[in-house]
């Protein structure tokens, strides 16, 4: 049987990806590896059997040493927004020297010319796995989490007004568990392969609706308030967030504007076999939070 690694293991899609191949996959534990920079945050998996590897992307040496012995690995995109692709190109090469005949990674929707900031990342990601010696990849286009929009959710709740500046662009959420189900499935398939999928929900919504429904689950009601981008990102600024992160969300808004996070499509069940968690069952999961 072959060794998985998962890496970022101690993040929130990490933890949910090593579940599911517990879980779902059914994979057995001594077949599956836990990489991360903090392996003490790994302890509770680690005291169940599993093998925790610690893994420092911004150190060749670290990721040479942690891929050792590994058939497939699950790049989970870091959360060093500026040093990112230096980091995934330092596993790119450390997996290639280990011998690792498929390495699967965690990217966004058409990240080419993309107005998020953080895409070019992404994009220099996926062209350094394509070019890459690997046998085999998976690249993991994932639509936003569900869980994403608690970002706007609850301060729009607390003031009763929720800026955009999507106009009406569309986005395909899915669920943060529904990903880590797909990226568990992908990493552990037998075949080696060369794929691209986009991973969406089923549907895709305006911000005008996600406003009507959010309010709905949550019981009260919410004005859904147009802004530019430069007056979203100001208004973040003033709630405390950095300059840079606050840019980084507008620039989400800009995206959806032009139609880039809309695309629905069936990959997420070619790959698990089942439907992603619709919008209205998510919410119904959340009622409880989002009436505080």
């Amino acid at each position: 049987m072959q060794k998985i690694m998962v890496t970022g293991a101690s993040g929130q899609l990490g933890r949910r990806v090593l579940h599911h191949l517990l879980h779902t996959v059914k994979l057995p534990i001594q077949n599956v590896v836990a990489a991360t920079r903090k392996p003490a945050a790994l302890n509770d998996w680690a005291q169940l059997g599993m093998e925790v590897r610690s893994l420092d992307l911004d150190a060749y040496a670290s990721a040479e040493a942690a891929f050792q012995g590994i058939d497939r690995v699950l790049l989970i995109s870091t959360d060093a927004i500026g040093r990112r692709a230096a980091q995934h190109v330092t596993a790119i090469r450390a997996a290639q020297a280990a011998g690792v005949v498929h390495l699967a990674y965690t990217s966004m929707p058409l990240p080419e010319g993309s107005p998020v900031l953080f895409a070019p990342e992404h994009e220099a990601t996926e062209a350094a796995i394509k070019s890459s010696s690997l046998p085999g990849w998976t690249i993991l286009r994932n639509h936003w989490y569900f869980e994403n929009l608690l970002a706007s959710a609850v301060p729009a709740l607390q003031s009763g007004m929720w800026f955009s500046a999507a106009g009406d662009g569309r986005v395909a959420h899915i669920a943060r568990d529904d990903l880590a189900r797909a990226a568990a499935y992908a990493v552990s398939r037998t075949e080696q392969g060369k794929n691209t999928y986009t991973l969406s929900g089923s549907k895709a919504y305006n911000t005008a609706e996600i406003v009507q429904l959010v309010a709905a689950a949550a019981g009260q009601s919410i004005a859904l308030v147009p802004a530019t981008v430069e007056q979203l990102a100001a208004g973040m600024v003033a709630a405390g967030l950095p300059e840079s992160v606050a840019k980084a969300y507008a620039s989400f808004d800009t995206n959806t504007a032009q139609g880039r996070v809309a695309q629905v499509t069936t990959d997420y069940e070619k790959l698990t076999g089942v439907q992603p968690l619709s919008f209205d069952a998510w919410l119904d999961a959340h009622q409880a939070y989002l009436k505080g």
